[in-house]
């Protein structure tokens, strides 16, 4: 029950820390090697879609927008967006696939591109509000004066009660940190490979927000990805073979906040995967690979709840039973996830999922996987999809 739309290509930039590499160059490494993997040429690129636009607020959180990445690959395009708002990092893949389906385009370049990592300093950084030195407004107006600064502070909320509810672990937390720590080291694109991370390196790292370390917490980096989306008809005449996009969902019946929740241990995303089953005949058993937003550790058994591979609280016996690491049934984040290959804010998930269903993934490849539950969001904001190999 594919929608008309699939992804037929997927390039990433070197990724790092502190590269001191304008925006727009790792972006262009990115997209040439995206246009090569699919085989198609900048004269087929008719759509560009990128999250969330071109910002000044944030350092490094978004410095391109669509215009001047379609002027610097000399693109001549009939449809562009740029979402900052909707399904988060999802946003960008879902309008982009919308509009295939839809006639609008025929091929489109998706794109995320930061330089977070070196355009931070110890007064700003774009994990952090600050207005840009305007006023506060809307839900940060209550949050930010009483110190809870982050999405760190936001999501030790919601670890804190799941744990007091559900008896998560910190331990259990660690095992998912290491999981992933371990598939980067297979990983040659990944921030942490070649540094092996053991159970208690992660239980002495210094804490961040209690109960997160850490090494709770996702890496910001510079870099880029870029994913491309294809109508269906003109998938069937790129390199590869296409990976069609099942179903999508960004349900959310829930308040936009962060803390005024009926149920702290629910996000958006338990709407978004509900809705998503309802869109195909396919079922979790039929998944071979997921690749669920982290940018905190605590947010992996909530996604792996929301698309229903546990019952609601049943996710530290997942874990525990070693679902979700490598050799496991649901093998999550392959490539290292953002705990260890860096922050692409979803968009480098999302790349794995397509290197695992594409057979590319090495070490790491997990045998004959051909359906992928990509879960991107934290919080109020959340979009899902399924990937399948033709």
């Amino acid at each position: 029950m594919a929608i008309g739309a699939a992804i037929t290509g997927i390039g990433m930039s070197r990724i790092g820390r502190n590269l001191h590499r304008p925006a727009m160059d790792l972006l262009l490494d990115a997209a040439m090697e995206a246009m090569a993997d699919a085989g198609l040429s900048r004269d087929d690129i008719d759509g560009i879609s990128t999250y969330p636009g071109r910002t000044t607020v944030a350092p490094g959180m978004s410095p391109l927008g669509t215009g001047e990445v379609r002027n610097a690959l000399g693109l001549n395009t009939r449809w562009h967006s740029a979402t900052p708002e909707g399904p988060a990092q999802m946003s960008a893949i879902m309008v982009a696939a919308m509009a295939v389906a839809t006639g609008q385009a025929r091929h489109v370049l998706c794109f995320r591109a930061l330089t977070e990592s070196s355009s931070q300093t110890a007064a700003q950084r774009a994990s952090v509000p600050t207005g840009g030195g305007g006023r506060i407004g809307g839900w940060l107006g209550y949050l930010l004066p009483v110190g809870a600064i982050s999405a760190t502070n936001w999501m030790a909320w919601v670890a804190t009660r799941y744990m007091h509810e559900y008896g998560l672990t910190r331990e259990q937390l660690g095992a998912l940190a290491v999981g992933q720590r371990t598939f980067a080291q297979a990983n040659p694109r990944a921030l942490f490979r070649g540094k092996p991370l053991a159970l208690e390196d992660y239980l002495a790292a210094r804490m961040i927000s209690t109960p997160l370390g850490l090494l709770d917490c996702d890496i910001p980096i510079d870099g880029a990805c870029v994913i491309i989306v294809s109508a269906a008809d003109a998938a069937r005449d790129c390199a590869k073979a296409p990976l069609s996009i099942e179903a999508m969902s960004a349900a959310m019946r829930g308040k936009e906040s962060w803390d005024q929740q009926p149920d702290l241990t629910r996000m958006a995303a338990h709407d978004a995967g509900a809705d998503l089953w309802s869109r195909t005949a396919l079922t979790p058993a039929d998944v071979d690979v997921l690749a669920l937003y982290d940018g905190f550790s605590i947010q992996i058994p909530l996604w792996i709840e929301a698309l229903g591979f546990c019952g609601q609280g049943e996710a530290a016996g997942f874990i525990a039973d070693g679902h979700p690491l490598a050799g496991g049934r649901f093998p999550v984040n392959t490539g290292g996830g953002q705990l260890s290959a860096g922050r692409l804010h979803g968009f480098g998930l999302l790349h794995e999922a397509c290197v695992q269903l594409w057979g590319e993934g090495g070490g790491r490849q997990v045998p004959d996987a051909r359906v992928a539950a990509c879960g991107m969001g934290g919080g109020p904001l959340a979009g899902a999809m399924l990937l399948v190999r033709q």
